[in-house]
């Protein structure tokens, strides 16, 4: 049984198109697993080597370098992926603290999911929102000014 979906090959193979080899579309297509899966397993890197004419060791290596995915079903990423940036300005801004008491509140740990699968808390090197430091990334939006005291407002809005 197939991993990847008709759709999700289909979607893969129009990537070829705007890159310049088929090695290129690596990493797209493992955000196209990922994004439906919530994780990338094993088999769906030995699918995508196929469809894409490379190696799993190609592809596995491409996974690898980035910390960003996600390879153990029992740890898929939630529903909400919650950045909680770490740069220099959100750091002088307090993001120490909106990610301890994102934690509290949701009682796991850094770069886990909540037990109803809603939200995963990670910390993230910079995501570029420093003039509104402390910040977050909501899955891919950026959200500016997120400090501490408004930790259960955010959770409440994600939790919807």
């Amino acid at each position: 049984m197939s991993v990847l979906s008709e759709d999700m090959k289909q979607r893969i193979l129009s990537y070829l198109p705007r890159y310049p080899s088929k090695q290129a579309v690596t990493l797209p297509a493992l955000h196209i697993v990922q994004d439906e899966l919530r994780y990338v397993p094993l088999e769906a890197i030995r699918e995508i080597a196929d469809l894409l004419d490379l190696s799993p060791a190609e592809v596995h290596d491409t996974l690898t370098f980035y910390r960003f995915f996600r390879t153990d079903e029992k740890n898929k990423l939630g529903r909400t992926r919650l950045w909680v940036c770490q740069g220099l300005a959100c750091q002088l801004r307090g993001c120490d603290a909106t990610l301890a008491r994102l934690c509290n509140t949701l009682k796991i740990k850094p770069g886990q999911t909540t037990a109803d699968g809603k939200i995963t808390v990670e910390a993230a090197e910079c995501i570029g929102v420093c003039e509104g430091a402390p910040a977050v990334l909501i899955n891919d939006e950026a959200r500016p000014n997120v400090a501490e005291e408004k930790v259960e407002q955010l959770i409440a809005e994600l939790t919807q």
